[in-house]
């Protein structure tokens, strides 16, 4: 029996001593790791703004990351909502909003 799998996406915003601290390039390499693809970017609040997409279990194990985040970093909040998938190819780090 095969299962399909269902590509989901979600939004997080990331809030904590997230930038200056390579977060967005370890979130890249995280990313490609577990087969996921997005983006990420620094917002102007001090916050960083990630988008996930892959399938389910992926997308978990990284949302879960975004919640430890890498060395150097002290998350605080993580705060996600559901997104339309848009087929990204890649996880990529975007400009500052």
């Amino acid at each position: 029996m095969s299962q399909e799998q269902t590509t989901i996406r979600r939004r997080a915003i990331v809030t904590g001593m997230v930038q200056g601290v390579g977060f967005r390039w370890s979130a890249r390499e995280e990313a490609h790791q577990l087969g996921v693809a997005g983006w990420a970017r620094n917002r102007s609040d001090g916050s960083v703004e990630v988008e996930v997409e892959g399938d389910a279990a992926s997308v978990e194990r990284m949302i879960d990351w975004l919640r430890a985040g890498p060395p150097g970093s002290a998350v605080d909040d993580v705060r996600v909502t559901e997104a339309a998938p848009d087929g990204d190819d890649a996880f990529r780090i975007r400009q500052s909003d």
